[in-house]
């Protein structure tokens, strides 16, 4: 950003000292007098277009507009990061929540036992932004056995207004299914990591296992689905971050995606 910004106040001194229209080689320049609100006002102008240009990009993000990308925009990091660590992500969080809780009041149970809500964990149930914070937002590419490192800590904090929504998903009567992408054998240290944040109760908990190594997160996800579906479930509600917890075959009644610019799963 500094950069930029001096690069700009370079260009507009050689502007001006080469369409002096009275220029003579023989005379130097007559002094370039810049008023500090003129170069304070170029400053705000671009800060406003590149806050422009980032809110651009993570609108693309959460539509799925964007082909798959690996990491933010270098010059987003800051917009990224005020988002995630301010008023904006927790916001969209909470509405993300409310108006799956609305949708799940209003709905008729059929009293059967097979109406299911399914939940993603990672940046739904639980947040990773400690570790992202100490990544980049985002900005360095994703490292699986780092990221490994960071699950087995069990550290990672509830998303908040997701536990309520959890909760009142619960005490409504669904079944609950957590399905994610997480890798089998950090079962132990997921179960342990939900419980110690607020998630207690569920009916099934769906992790990948060897034969599902290597495949892409929405055909993975799609044939759990499928399964479900199979043994005479109907899933009337699912929320995730990422459009592949969402997207693919056998999909919910109603999907809710919650915020989420730091990162992209296919």
């Amino acid at each position: 950003m500094l950069f930029l910004k001096l690069f700009l106040l370079f260009s507009l001194c050689s502007f001006t000292f080469s369409h002096d229209a009275d220029f003579n080689p023989h005379l130097l320049p007559r002094p370039l007098i810049i008023q500090p609100e003129d170069i304070e006002t170029q400053y705000e102008k671009f800060d406003d277009e590149l806050n422009l240009h980032c809110t651009s990009w993570r609108f693309s993000v959460e539509a799925n507009n964007l082909s798959p990308w690996k990491t933010i925009p270098e010059e987003c990091l800051g917009y990224v990061k005020e988002y995630m660590i301010g008023r904006g992500y927790k916001l969209d969080l909470e509405r993300v929540s409310s108006e799956a809780g609305v949708y799940a009041k209003n709905l008729e149970l059929s009293g059967d036992g097979k109406d299911v809500w399914i939940f993603d964990i990672d940046e739904t149930l639980l947040s990773n932004l400690p570790y992202y914070i100490e990544h980049g937002y985002g900005l360095e590419i994703f490292d699986p056995i780092e990221f490994d490192k960071w699950v087995q800590k069990g550290m990672a904090p509830a998303i908040e207004p997701s536990l309520k929504l959890y909760e009142n998903i619960l005490d409504l009567g669904f079944k609950v299914f957590l399905l994610t992408g997480r890798n089998e054998k950090l079962k132990s240290i997921t179960i342990e990591n939900l419980t110690k944040a607020g998630f207690r109760r569920w009916d099934k908990l769906i992790l990948r296992d060897s034969e599902q190594h290597g495949k892409l997160a929405v055909v993975f996800k799609s044939e759990k689905r499928g399964e479900m579906v199979e043994e005479g479930y109907r899933i009337v509600g699912n929320s995730g971050d990422q459009w592949s917890d969402l997207l693919g075959a056998d999909p919910s009644r109603r999907s809710f995606k919650l915020p989420n610019p730091m990162y992209y799963i296919p």
